[in-house]
């Protein structure tokens, strides 16, 4: 690829240092992912600046303006706080006709709501877990069509927040209080869902009208005790300690039946096309022990660290971490947005 001017946009308190020295492990979780993209775009050639955003937009707009960039590598998770304001970042991006990394607005918007999420895959006859959607504010009337356990979470927010093994309930009263939880502590709807037992399986996505799947990931939760159900908590997901505790690893997923290995190549191009989704995506899936798969979300611009299952999975497929990140600006580049068709 040639040597690109690439404008890399973080959240601002993510923004990384040029080196690791001087920095406690602690401090380097923080800008991993960043730390990773900005370095490894340096190494392989590329003019890299950085420019952190939090509740305004004029650093962006001027650093746009001033340096002119070839592409926006975006990671930015949130705006302001609210996930789902992200998505308004990357609108801005295609109003100044900026060329940009990941994923559309509207994909963004469509996958981001949860909700609105399933809705779209059951019109296309996809199957996600039975489900029903608990306003906030609303009076909370328990659905009789859900069958026991249930699995609570936030419709809007990502990364595992606000699941625990609380999220999974047994019963009504159960139901009731996990629901308030989500209300009062994380401030969104709930998306309460039945909870599906068996394998949690992670398929990459990457590109734009011709599309690239990754090879099947798998989390797998290692020694935790059957007392606790097998869900990506957010200790599950993070807490590195807890993960050495009990040997929870995501790694290729084997031993695959033929059958769900090609529904799970069939359904994550469907989801992918009927979420107008670009760029790249990561799609969540829970195989049960008769082998009915089931989609649980769709997450649009998944991270991007070096260790972490999306690189490890382009890995797996002969991909580098360098050639991965070129990929994905290259996809941005040459995306058709609307202002392409107008203005050519």
């Amino acid at each position: 690829m040639r040597r690109l001017r690439a404008l890399v946009v973080v959240h601002a308190s993510l923004v990384p240092p040029e080196s690791l020295e001087g920095h406690s492990d602690k401090e380097i979780e923080e800008w991993r992912t960043e730390y990773d993209v900005t370095s490894t775009l340096r190494k392989l050639g590329h003019d890299v600046r950085c420019v952190g955003v939090l509740d305004t937009l004029t650093e962006l707009r001027s650093a746009i303006a001033d340096w002119e960039p070839d592409i926006v590598f975006n990671l930015l998770e949130e705006f302001d706080g609210i996930v789902t304001y992200d998505q308004h970042v990357v609108a801005f991006l295609e109003l100044l006709r900026q060329p940009y990394t990941g994923c559309n607005p509207r994909g963004l918007l469509l996958s981001r709501d949860k909700t609105l999420a399933k809705q779209l895959l059951a019109f296309h006859r996809i199957a996600t877990p039975q489900f029903s959607v608990f306003r906030r504010g609303a009076r909370i009337h328990l659905p009789r069509k859900l069958r026991f356990p249930l699995f609570v979470k936030s419709t809007v927010e990502d990364a595992s927040l606000g699941i625990a093994q609380a999220s999974v309930v047994e019963d009504a009263a159960r139901l009731k209080e996990r629901i308030e939880f989500v209300h009062e502590q994380i401030k969104s709807d709930a998306l309460v869902e039945e909870y599906i037992e068996g394998r949690e399986l992670y398929v990459g996505v990457m590109g734009n009208e011709r599309l690239t799947r990754l090879p099947v990931w798998e989390m797998v939760f290692g020694s935790m005790p059957d007392s606790l159900a097998a869900i990506a908590t957010r200790k599950v997901k993070w807490d590195k300690r807890y993960q050495a505790k009990y040997g929870i690893t995501t790694h290729a997923a084997a031993d695959l039946p033929p059958a769900v290995l090609a529904a799970l190549d069939r359904l994550s191009r469907r989801i992918y096309r009927a979420l107008g989704m670009s760029g790249y995506a990561r799609m969540d899936f829970r195989v049960n022990p008769q082998g009915q798969v089931y989609v649980l979300e769709a997450n649009a611009n998944p991270n991007l660290e070096a260790a972490e299952d999306f690189a490890e999975s382009a890995g797996a497929a002969g991909m580098s971490y360098g050639e991965l990140l070129e990929r994905l600006m290259d996809l941005g580049l040459k995306y058709r947005a609307q202002w392409r068709a107008t203005y050519g």
